[in-house]
């Protein structure tokens, strides 16, 4: 089980890459990691926009791969594919894809996708309130179809396709979580 954090956006709306947002004495980077790391599963960041910068600023744990996707101006998709890259080479058998905008997700419900997997799921998503959150869990069976996916549609398109093999965990509002500007940092910060 291998957890792909996408850090790879140039955080436009906030002002630079999330990677690099603190949270405490931390930054977002480092924290999911922390969380991934914590719940067993091996970590690769997909870095990105200042990638060197990232790199060297956002506290990576030592037993983490960094991965660099040339191609994140593309969008989030290609960064999926380069961290599936990544965890092909450390033979991961399934992936937890998170969106490093979220260093708030509970271990819980980190936990309960990964049962889901373990389970058989060959898709598992967290979901609260009638809507789904992350992290997504993909089986190594469903990577063709992620990578087979549109650039436009993204790994969304496969949830749409494949929704008989979709496994949803209940979990809390902490998979919902989307930091994408300063008011949405706060609000996050606050709750």
């Amino acid at each position: 089980m291998v957890a792909i954090v996408l850090a790879a956006g140039e955080g436009r709306r906030i002002g630079g890459p999330k990677a690099l947002l603190a949270l405490g004495e931390t930054t977002f980077l480092a924290r999911a990691c922390a969380l991934f790391s914590a719940a067993g599963a091996g970590v690769i960041a997909v870095l990105g926009a200042e990638a060197e910068r990232v790199r060297r600023e956002a506290g990576i744990p030592a037993e983490a791969t960094a991965a660099v996707n040339p191609r994140w101006r593309e969008g989030m998709l290609t960064s999926v594919w380069a961290g599936l890259d990544a965890a092909e080479v450390l033979g991961a058998e399934a992936v937890l894809l998170h969106p490093v905008d979220n260093p708030f997700v509970a271990p819980d419900t980190i936990e309960a996708v990964v049962a889901a997997l373990a389970k058989g799921a060959a898709i598992a998503v967290p979901a609260h309130a009638g809507r789904r959150g992350h992290p997504a869990g993909f089986a190594r069976s469903v990577w063709p179809a992620l990578r087979a996916a549109p650039l436009d549609g993204g790994a969304r398109t496969v949830l749409l396709a494949h929704e008989e093999l979709v496994v949803h965990v209940p979990a809390g509002p902490d998979c919902l979580v989307d930091v994408d500007t300063r008011g949405d940092l706060v609000a996050a910060l606050s709750s």
